[in-house]
């Protein structure tokens, strides 16, 4: 990293000229970066129209599950419309040969001629450090601004305390590093602690679902993070892809990303952790740049309720602005409970002052007068043995108001057939919940439209229950694109329709 910075500052990168003040706005200069994953890369870079972002730094090719991923090409792409940016490092992953344009500079030339050591430059703690685009999986993308400050704290802290860090631990949260949770503790809050972290590129079922695990015995890692789909993805394969493997060296598992299903919980501490280890779900979202709401930390030997990330962390980070849009930052945030922050995600608090995640408050459909969260049809429906996941989103109804529309995904080997366990579902959700809880409709799929953090894009989903694929907007960010067009498919069959 030392070697890259030195580059950068050789090549003479000058600043953006942009720093967010949470009452004013963008007021004065700094350095920025725009991070980004494989697949979401062109959002950030095509902000440097706005941004006057001026270098990029990227490769010839990424890897990712087997399948190759043309990022030098996305990003020329990008690059050309985007008039500031003047000089494009392309590093060599593949080592393929890529078109290389005026703009275009040979990064290992570059390393090769570097300093070894680069003197940090002095920042301001209010200096932005990032901005970094939300998944989009509401909306379109926000350009979440953080400072340099407040951030670093944050995450170090976190870390530390959230996860119980002792000097020695190897530190494995697999998320991808261009999103929020792969900054946070992949990179800055175990370094900034002196952690061992591993940095994990492919998928956890390439080449087969035992990856992960694999992943935990040959570096003997300590701490597992990552999210509850990724849960519910290895549930469809059964345990011996984790019993195969020593975890031994585990002592801390985590989730996050979104509300994890009592199945997934007990399957991940049960099974992989073979109920030994310390299990955190944790709340926390892109804007606040960590985590929120933990078990952890608590009084010695606390107990960990399942599915619950429980307790509310005493201090908070807050992102400093939506970049480019004051206005939207105040609207989003700030202008719906006057004095509040509102995350957007709601909650039910138990007799003990535990807080269980219900969802995104704009997950709520009204059938017949009845408010139903979507979460708690989701957490019915996978509690049947044979479904791995589901994503429950309303539809407009002619005589409910709204409807129920349920996608679901089975598990491998299946030993009911598909109308057999929509029965079941039925049965189990009217058991749960009640008769208007149950989906009007029940899609069976290959797979959920998620972005590369894990998280299902609901807001395609309702497009397609309401039978408006035309309109189902921005869908760059999906890990796998070719899903959507897979489900659309089969719901133009359910309804009879090519």
């Amino acid at each position: 990293m030392e070697s890259i910075s030195a580059v950068v500052r050789v090549l003479g990168s000058g600043s953006n000229k942009l720093l967010f003040d949470p009452l004013r706005g963008v007021r004065k200069s700094t350095q920025l970066y725009f991070p980004n994953s494989n697949l979401f890369v062109s959002i950030p870079i095509r902000t440097g129209i706005n941004t006057g972002a001026e270098m990029v730094i990227t490769m010839d090719q990424a890897l990712r599950g087997g399948k190759v991923i043309e990022l030098k090409k996305v990003v020329d792409a990008a690059v050309a419309k985007c008039p500031s940016v003047r000089q494009v490092l392309v590093g060599k992953r593949t080592g393929v040969t890529v078109p290389m344009g005026p703009k275009d500079i040979a990064l290992d030339q570059m390393l090769h001629a570097a300093q070894p050591e680069c003197a940090p430059a002095i920042q301001n703690s209010e200096d932005t450090l990032f901005l970094l685009y939300t998944s989009g999986s509401t909306g379109t993308p926000k350009g979440v601004a953080h400072t340099t400050a407040g951030y670093l704290l944050y995450a170090s802290i976190t870390h530390q305390h959230v996860f119980d860090y002792k000097e020695g631990d190897i530190f494995g949260c697999v998320a991808d590093v261009g999103w929020i949770t792969g900054h946070s503790y992949v990179v800055y809050g175990p370094l900034a602690n002196g952690a061992t972290t591993v940095l994990f590129e492919s998928t956890p079922v390439y080449p087969n679902p035992g990856r992960y695990w694999e992943t935990v015995s040959r570096l003997g890692i300590t701490h597992f993070y990552c999210a509850p789909t990724a849960l519910r993805l290895l549930l469809r394969y059964g345990n011996e892809w984790v019993t195969r493997y020593d975890r031994s060296s585990l002592r801390i598992l985590a989730s996050v990303g979104e509300p994890i299903n009592l199945e997934a919980w007990h399957w991940f501490n049960d099974i992989v952790g073979e109920g030994t280890c310390t299990l955190v779900d944790t709340w926390w979202q892109t804007e606040t740049g960590g985590i929120m709401i933990s078990p952890r930390p608590s009084g010695p030997d606390a107990p960990v309720k399942p599915g619950m990330p429980m307790r509310p962390i005493l201090a908070w980070n807050l992102t400093h602005g939506v970049y480019g849009d004051h206005k939207r930052y105040v609207d989003t945030y700030f202008a719906p409970f006057p004095g509040y922050y509102f995350s957007g995600d709601g909650a039910h608090r138990d007799k003990d002052g535990h807080y269980q995640i219900t969802g995104r408050m704009d997950d709520v459909i009204n059938v017949t007068g009845h408010r139903l969260g979507t979460a708690e049809v989701e957490d019915a429906m996978t509690e049947h043995e044979e479904v791995a996941e589901a994503a429950v989103v309303g539809f407009p109804h002619d005589i409910k108001g709204e409807g129920v529309y349920a996608f679901i995904v089975l598990k491998e080997n299946l030993y009911s057939t598909e109308q057999e366990i929509l029965t079941d579902l039925k049965k189990l959700v009217k058991t749960k919940i009640a008769a208007y809880a149950v989906p009007d409709h029940t899609l069976v799929c290959s797979g959920l439209p998620k972005t590369r953090s894990g998280k299902i894009m609901r807001r395609i989903l309702r497009k397609i229950a309401a039978d408006q694929p035309e309109d189902l907007g921005d869908i760059s960010t999906l890990a796998d694109p070719s899903v959507v067009s897979k489900i659309i498919k089969k719901y133009n069959a359910a309804h009879q329709r090519e």
